[in-house]
């Protein structure tokens, strides 16, 4: 079955990403829930760059990517694609590439620019200026 590029980069209704703090310190319970997408494409780069943003902060001179990994098992956070029945981007299909090659281009650790709540925080400072 393929998917079609409209179920990609169509509407998002459901779809958020749910950031998992992987040390546990939560338990089963994401640390939060990110929602607003404007599309699933939109939710799997977001949740791309936020591992390879945490992955990278696990990092450190000299460190193999087996230390890398149970770095970053035990202190990184892994981004969820959620309410997609197909398409949804998953950490462990890339794991092994982020752990084996530190990331020269700082644009693909940089989920903010992709955070949907930066967009709701811009809404509101145009009413405010408005008023």
């Amino acid at each position: 079955m393929s998917i079609e590029g409209r179920d990609i980069l169509g509407g998002a209704e459901g779809v958020s990403v749910a950031i998992r703090d992987l040390s546990g310190a939560n338990g089963a319970e994401p640390i939060e829930v990110v929602r607003g997408f404007t599309s699933l494409a939109h939710a799997n780069a977001f949740a791309r760059r936020r591992v390879r943003d945490s992955i990278e902060l696990c990092r450190a001179p000299g460190m193999t990517a087996e230390q890398l990994r149970d770095a970053w098992f035990a202190f990184g956070e892994d981004a969820v694609v959620q309410g997609a029945a197909e398409g949804a981007w998953t950490s462990a299909s890339e794991l092994a590439a982020f752990l084996a090659t530190r990331c020269r281009d700082a644009e693909e650790r940089n989920w903010r620019v992709l955070d949907p709540r930066n967009d709701a925080n811009e809404d509101e400072d145009e009413d405010e200026e408005g008023a």
